[in-house]
């Protein structure tokens, strides 16, 4: 039979693509989507977890950043996205809906329990540091109305103005509840302010009182004041990496990978991070690529 010049051309073309499909095939890539929430902190935190894998495994990781309230969560459950960094006291109060304590213990053992039943999800090592609530003014009123604890700030809340994100001021573990435990009012109803916003809206007095967090690197180098919780209202805020249990199946070396970070990072090492993003403008995966650099030299 004779082959014209045509047939051969389709027909190697053919033979072609089927081996660029089998090729693609045999050597599909490894591959999980990592999400933060809209704020500094859970983008280095994602660019931390993100480059660690990276150079530990050869996983690709796909970013999926700054989503929104608890869109990183639903996502998770969905199975839209594979692994994210969550806080304690949020997933115990806000998402599992159990009343708010400050025993840190029982509320991981519970999360760590229940994750797996109602998610499909487990929780891995504690990072290191706790990013709890912080309730925040400026260093002159502070001084000015003698303000060290949040008890205090209630004495003085009908002459005082306040601005928080929009969580916070609808959550069970946000403002409704600390009202009530410390008997705040303040002199109009708080204004609901972006997160990145809280501190800008602090400095220019367009508020007085805020709800930032521990690990605010502005607070310092502003000369804000957090005020103590001195009635234990807030509980245990520790960052943990969450993934999806069908990924830690299908890549079981992520497990390890992931806990190697367990400890690792301090409250004063956040601070600093969320400082050189938010106040030095720096890119938040070259912040990330420092700190894992100090942390574990060229290994990463």
């Amino acid at each position: 039979m004779r082959i014209s010049k045509n047939d051969f051309f389709f027909s190697s073309c053919w033979l072609l693509s089927l081996f660029a499909v089998a090729g693609c095939t045999s050597s599909s890539k490894k591959q999980v989507v990592i999400c933060s929430k809209d704020f500094s902190e859970q983008v280095i935190l994602a660019e931390i977890l993100a480059r660690r894998i990276e150079a530990k495994t050869d996983i690709k990781v796909e970013r999926e950043l700054n989503l929104g309230g608890s869109l990183c969560h639903q996502s998770l459950a969905a199975g839209k996205i594979d692994l994210y960094v969550e806080y304690t006291g949020t997933a115990y109060t806000n998402i599992l809906k159990q009343k708010t304590t400050s025993d840190s213990k029982t509320v991981f053992n519970y999360i760590k329990q229940e994750y797996p039943q109602q998610f499909k999800a487990e929780w891995i090592e504690p990072l290191g540091f706790n990013n709890s609530f912080a309730i925040i003014v400026r260093g002159d009123d502070a001084k000015k109305f003698n303000l060290q604890t949040i008890s205090q700030l209630g004495k003085v809340s009908p002459k005082l103005r306040a601005g928080f994100g929009p969580e916070f001021k609808e959550r069970e573990d946000g403002f409704p509840g600390l009202a009530k435990t410390y008997g705040i009012k303040f002199a109009e109803e708080p204004k609901e302010l972006l997160l990145g916003l809280l501190v800008q809206a602090l400095q220019q007095k367009e508020v007085d009182v805020i709800a930032g967090n521990t690990t605010d690197g502005l607070i310092e180098s502003f000369g804000l004041v957090v005020l103590k919780d001195d009635k234990n209202y807030f509980p245990s805020y520790e960052a943990v990496p969450v993934v999806r249990s069908q990924i830690l199946t299908k890549y079981p070396e992520l497990r390890s990978v992931l806990a190697e970070l367990g400890g690792k990072i301090s409250e004063a090492d956040m601070r600093k991070m969320n400082y050189l993003v938010d106040g030095k403008q720096q890119d938040a995966g070259e912040v990330a690529q420092q700190f894992l650099q100090q942390k574990f030299g060229n290994s990463n």
